[in-house]
């Protein structure tokens, strides 16, 4: 009797054992099958993903220079891993996949550049390019003067020749005022005490009237070359020629050369310039000759 109850129990356990591999089985073939259907799905002809940083070699070589992909576009497998900025700090001098692990002076890794640092250097640079060039602007005020009242007849070299008795002079730049007879400049010298020493001239006749002189509240700003005479025969030219302001636009560019060579002489060139914008036109008028004629330049006939 209790040898029948086992045998029973024995046949239990293996129809059960049975069944779950059975179970099992049919699980795994229904795995199968989705794997299957799965795959039928892709296209054959795709192409593996790579990022679009490594560029394929160009000379046609197995690898490019760039990091590790075969001359195919396919990532090679030698290529170097991504290691984590965190993970490369404490990692000094290993090698990874056989290849020692390359970092720029920025802190890149991989050959891949760290903006957020790059940026931080140049806007450092930026600002400290700033500031220097701020500190140059300050420091050539401070060898700047103002001079003003300054009579028509005397000229920039004398003016230079003038105040160089205070300093050697590195820039003097006489500027006419449309609202006086007179004018004024701006006089650096190579140091301060040139400049300090200057403000000593103030009061002195220059022509007919007396100098003023200041410290200056800006610096003399550079003149682009292109705009200047490059030869003696272009500054012959420049010295026969009158700049002209506030013609009216009814007055035609012959009005201009008629008036001009009844009063001074024979014109060569005349340049009558207007837009929409301004009320009022200018000119240029060149003379044959030149000579000086009370307040006028005008030409010699």
């Amino acid at each position: 009797m209790a040898a029948m109850a086992e045998n029973a129990i024995g046949s239990d356990i293996h129809r059960q054992a049975a069944a779950a591999a059975a179970a099992a089985e049919t699980e795994y073939q229904r795995d199968v099958r989705k794997l299957v259907d799965l795959l039928s799905k892709l296209n054959p002809s795709a192409k593996e993903f790579f990022p679009s940083s490594y560029a394929p070699a160009a000379d046609g070589s197995g690898a490019s220079a760039g990091g590790g992909r075969n001359s195919n576009g396919r990532l090679s497998a030698d290529a170097p891993i991504f290691v984590a900025s965190s993970d490369y700090n404490n990692i000094d001098n290993q090698f990874v996949n056989g290849s020692n692990k390359d970092s720029s002076s920025d802190g890149s890794v991989n050959n891949q550049p760290n903006h957020r640092r790059r940026n931080g250097y140049n806007q450092g640079r930026r600002k400290m390019n700033d500031r220097a060039r701020r500190a140059m602007r300050e420091e050539s005020i401070r060898r700047t003067v103002y001079v003003s009242e300054i009579d028509q007849l005397v000229t920039e070299e004398k003016l230079a020749e003038i105040f160089a008795t205070c300093g050697q002079v590195v820039d003097c730049r006489v500027c006419g005022d449309t609202h006086s007879v007179l004018r004024f400049a701006f006089i650096e010298f190579a140091d301060e005490d040139g400049a300090r020493a200057a403000l000593n001239l103030s009061g002195t006749m220059l022509g007919y009237y007396p100098v003023r002189v200041l410290p200056s509240k800006t610096a003399i700003l550079p003149v682009n070359p292109k705009f200047l005479p490059r030869s003696e025969d272009e500054k012959e030219m420049v010295v026969r020629t009158v700049y002209c302001t506030n013609i009216d636009k009814r007055v035609t560019q012959t009005d201009v050369k008629v008036f001009f060579e009844l009063i001074c002489g024979k014109v060569s060139h005349l340049r009558l310039l207007g837009d929409n914008v301004h009320s009022t036109r200018i000119a240029f008028v060149e003379f044959v000759r030149w000579h000086l004629q009370g307040n006028h330049i005008c030409s010699g006939v």
